[in-house]
């Protein structure tokens, strides 16, 4: 039986060829549809950390092809600061990064003289993160050739997937810091509820027993002054 051994790259190499099927089945993006009275608010929140990318694109789907009903937009941060705000659209992109931690609102109502003509569908696609990145662009501008004794290897697609990988390792991380960060606010807030309520405990007992205490005296000065005692 004859062994033929690779060398350590086309080892690794083979491994993330046998494995780059799995990668592509990763979870992706999901497009949100949102019915829209012909009165009312409809909004779409997510809660985000700082230093996130946000890209979205929405469409008005109408039925009617000879009229698309116009819609109004507004994206709003934690702070109430208005990121994106467009009228008598059918359709449109707003793209921002975070610079607050909190939750994001995006809230979409027909415009004025649709009232009265039925719901409007709205096709919301949101991305944040890892998500949003254009990796057909970074595909481009990162491709790498390989050569060697025998011939010359592209790895764009495994060097694609590599850096998809590094980006969800990256988002992962920069949300476990996120989440460690909110653990520890929300343990603070903890221990400061439960000393306010170990000493709000300790005031009515302090309270019941002084009430206790004038009870007695009150009740012994009575007899006294009856002279059961």
């Amino acid at each position: 039986m004859i062994t033929m051994k690779l060398p350590p790259f086309f080892a690794i190499l083979l491994l993330l060829l046998c494995t780059s099927p799995f990668w592509g089945n990763a979870p992706v993006t999901e497009a949100i549809w949102l019915n829209l009275p012909p009165s009312g608010t409809k909004c779409v929140s997510e809660e985000l950390h700082n230093n996130v990318v946000v890209l979205a694109d929405y469409v008005v789907v109408s039925d009617d092809h000879s009229h698309t009903p116009a819609i109004s937009v507004k994206v709003s941060s934690p702070y109430g600061n208005n990121l994106h705000h467009k009228e008598n659209a059918t359709h449109g992109q707003f793209a921002f990064t975070t610079q607050e931690a909190g939750n994001y609102l995006a809230c979409f109502w027909a415009d004025a003289h649709n009232q009265g003509k039925g719901d409007v569908s709205v096709n919301l696609d949101w991305k944040t993160g890892i998500a949003a990145k254009d990796w057909d662009t970074v595909a481009k501008k990162e491709k790498i050739e390989l050569s060697s004794h025998l011939a010359i290897i592209q790895i764009q697609g495994v060097e694609l997937e590599l850096a998809k990988l590094q980006g969800a390792v990256e988002a992962i991380h920069e949300n476990l810091l996120y989440l460690k960060s909110r653990e520890s606010e929300m343990r603070i807030v903890s221990e400061k509820t439960n000393s306010k309520v170990a000493w709000f405990s300790i005031m009515s007992l302090g309270v019941c027993i002084s009430v206790s205490v004038l009870q007695i005296w009150h009740l012994k000065r009575f007899f006294q002054k009856k002279k059961l005692i």
